[in-house]
């Protein structure tokens, strides 16, 4: 029978509470990222909508679902799932962070150490030999500007864990379990498995579908990680299991012919309306004509163009529909020891006006300044 599980952290509520009253530019982008709701709640959003689907499969009737903090420990969002100390998503510039020791969570397989180390789930384990889960939720990071990406996104997570002597996991049982998922929101479809490689599964699988003629991922999954289950205090000569998630927003693109990831955070009724079930299809409001401008500076090397994209975020808010790296130069000589120039093509569109060139000159000007600012550029 199916448990629902809320963990609630008093950690989260205080470094909320100490982020309120801050106000340095780290602070406003963790406030705004903070506001932005949980579209896997939100009625008539795609990712519910999606969400639902997948989780109300007769498969997963049993599974328990867990709710859990949006901020979470490193210990928990990386050491405890077996992730290298020097991967790149643990940098400041892939990752939101609180303090050195507390972060946005970045993925929501992060559910595993909530579950497994909640009151009662290990002796669970033990009296009944298997241990099911899944959560759906938001998740952050750090990431360029174009219509397929944004800071904030969700997954859906899935676990299952059992002993040996009930059911020895192989790669074939996890390939069932995907192709289910697969077949329930892309009916029939083309899709192969593929090696991948994640910290806390091995081995690593994918899927990816044909869809009109291009093969793209839209799973990750994998065996649990003989590690990762001695992190837990589980003995993998004993136990074992499989996992996958599902990035919903990919899906929710494919599925619905959305072509811009901003659609999923507009709260236009002429948007919102268009989505009541899983084979909704996404008709545009109207196609407003986009605004281009370039900038060109020179700035340090050591300066990740991830801040970058989070610096035009702060001025342009949803009005930026990609940036677009289009040169980069280097010259010791013209420029200085260890600085570089980088020119960025913006295109500036609304998906629910028309903006003026006034409006985005305006726009426009604060990001130069600001570029100025906080990286000590030099505009070219």
């Amino acid at each position: 029978m199916r448990e629902n599980i809320t963990i609630n952290n008093q950690r989260e509520k205080d470094l909320i509470l100490e982020l309120q009253a801050r106000n340095d530019i780290d602070a406003q982008r963790l406030k705004k990222l903070l506001a932005l709701p949980d579209l896997t709640k939100k009625e008539h959003s795609p990712i519910k909508i999606l969400v639902d689907t997948v989780m109300q499969l007769p498969r997963f009737a049993d599974f328990d679902v867990i709710e859990f903090p949006k901020i979470v420990t490193v210990e928990e969002n990386f050491d405890v799932l077996n992730t290298p100390k020097d991967h790149p998503s643990r940098r400041q510039t892939d990752t939101y962070y609180f303090t050195d020791n507390d972060i946005l969570r970045t993925q929501m397989t992060v559910m595993w150490p909530y579950y497994l180390r909640h009151e009662g789930i290990m002796e669970k384990l033990e009296k009944e030999g298997q241990l099911a889960l899944m959560s759906a939720g938001i998740v952050f990071r750090k990431d360029e500007i174009d219509q397929k990406h944004f800071p904030a996104f969700h997954q859906i997570d899935f676990l299952y864990i059992c002993k040996k002597d009930k059911k020895v996991i192989t790669q074939k049982d996890l390939e069932e379990v995907q192709a289910d998922a697969v077949r329930s929101i892309f009916n029939d479809i083309e899709f192969k498995f593929l090696v991948d490689s994640f910290p806390f599964t091995d081995p690593s699988i994918q899927i990816e579908i044909n869809w009109n003629g291009q093969w793209m991922e839209i799973t990750g999954a994998g065996l649990v990680h003989k590690q990762v289950l001695k992190n837990f205090g589980l003995d993998p000569e004993i136990y074992n299991g499989w996992a996958f998630a599902f990035g919903i927003e990919r899906l929710a693109m494919i599925k619905m012919n959305i072509n811009d990831i901003r659609i999923f955070w507009s709260d236009d009724p002429r948007i919102t309306n268009q989505f009541t079930d899983i084979n909704s299809k996404y008709k545009e409001v109207s196609k407003y004509p986009p605004i281009n401008r370039d900038i060109s500076f020179i700035i340090p090397k050591s300066v990740s163009l991830n801040n970058y994209y989070e610096l035009v975020r702060d001025a342009a808010g949803d009005l930026v529909e990609e940036v677009k790296l289009t040169d980069e130069y280097e010259n010791d000589e013209k420029f200085g020891a260890n600085k570089k120039s980088y020119t960025f093509h913006i295109v500036y569109r609304s998906l629910e006006k028309t903006l003026t060139d006034a409006e985005v000159n305006t726009i426009h000007d604060k990001i130069t300044e600001k570029t100025k600012e906080e990286f000590g550029a030099i505009i070219r």
